[in-house]
């Protein structure tokens, strides 16, 4: 009997869930995942630790007849990542972090959040993953330069677990979840280069 994976991987607990084709649930497993608080306004999590629980959980209910998988995540969670080892070269950053406020602010002064807004139908705010990934190659020593040669990926969580379950040979998401960054064209349906080149921060072959 051909079943489905699905992997809900939350902002607290990470769970893998097995499904017949007719809907019925036939197996689930479920572990915590802690939130770190290094600051005020900070939010965090360990990125290999999300990838260690999801595979834990899937091992648990995964059998040889499930043909399908599926994954829900936490959207704008943050990650980045080096290509050559998958290590992350910091801790996730949550979305419900804050520590980008200031920059979203002075995008803001400079006038661009109509901009923003008319492309990626979002408000300019640090919930969103653009500035958090600013943030993490301006603040990793050396990270801003790998990312310029290429080294660096970046991904929200279904990216990272694609990434993982495959062995790093994929590197993808869904419109959906690229619509969350502040970086996708919503109208075009494709990674935005003006607003890649006005944010200022990412190279483009972070994404692909």
């Amino acid at each position: 009997m051909n079943r489905l994976l699905a992997i809900d991987q939350g902002t607290t607990s990470t769970r893998a869930i097995v499904f017949s084709l007719e809907g019925e649930v036939i197996d689930t497993e479920q572990k915590e995942l802690h939130l770190l608080y290094p600051q005020k306004g900070w939010v965090e999590q360990s990125a290999e630790r999300i990838w260690e629980d999801t595979l834990d959980v899937v091992r648990r209910v995964i059998s040889d007849d499930v043909v399908v998988i599926g994954i829900a995540n936490q959207r704008e969670t943050t990650i980045v990542w080096d290509r050559a080892t998958g290590k992350p070269i910091a801790n996730a950053i949550v979305w419900q972090d804050r520590r980008t406020s200031d920059r979203c602010d002075d995008l803001r002064r400079q006038g661009l959040e109509g901009e923003i807004a008319a492309k990626t139908g979002l408000l300019l705010d640090p919930y969103f993953s653009a500035t958090k990934i600013a943030w993490i190659l301006d603040h990793v020593e050396g990270a801003r330069q790998r990312a310029e040669r290429g080294e660096l990926a970046f991904g929200t969580v279904d990216s990272w677990l694609l990434w993982n379950l495959t062995g790093g040979s994929v590197h993808a998401t869904d419109a959906t979840n690229a619509s969350r960054t502040m970086l996708f064209n919503i109208r075009t349906q494709e990674w935005d280069s003006s607003l890649l080149e006005l944010l200022a921060f990412l190279p483009a072959c972070c994404l692909k």
